[in-house]
């Protein structure tokens, strides 16, 4: 860690990363009703939105972002993910959205440099 660093800006905010998905999602997805045309639409949005905020964030970390938006029919849907880091500094963050017709998973890894 830079010794001109402070602890803040070398810890992964969970609840930061979280506002910044919900609001990425709700810009991007907002009101609308699931369209399989514009799903690819909807996650580069979602995903280019997530990354635009974080880099804006001004901190050391290398972020990954992953965006799944499944229309709501019965289907199961089972994500894991397992990560060897220094849990001191790194993270990760999952958000669920979801509406009448669809879910969106958005899961963010932030690696501090």
């Amino acid at each position: 860690m830079n010794e001109y660093q402070t602890e803040e800006e070398t810890v992964f905010d969970v609840d930061e990363v979280s506002k910044i998905i919900k609001e990425a999602v709700d810009v991007a997805i907002g009101g609308n009703v699931y369209k399989q045309s514009r799903v690819n639409q909807w996650t580069t949005s979602v995903v280019e939105q997530c990354l635009s905020q974080l880099s804006k964030l001004g901190k050391p970390f290398k972020y990954i972002v992953t965006c799944i938006i499944m229309q709501q029919n019965g289907a199961g849907l089972q994500t894991a993910t397992s990560c060897f880091w220094d849990s001191s500094t790194d993270g990760s963050c999952v958000v669920k959205w979801e509406n009448k017709t669809m879910c969106c998973i958005v899961t963010i890894f932030g690696l501090a440099i």
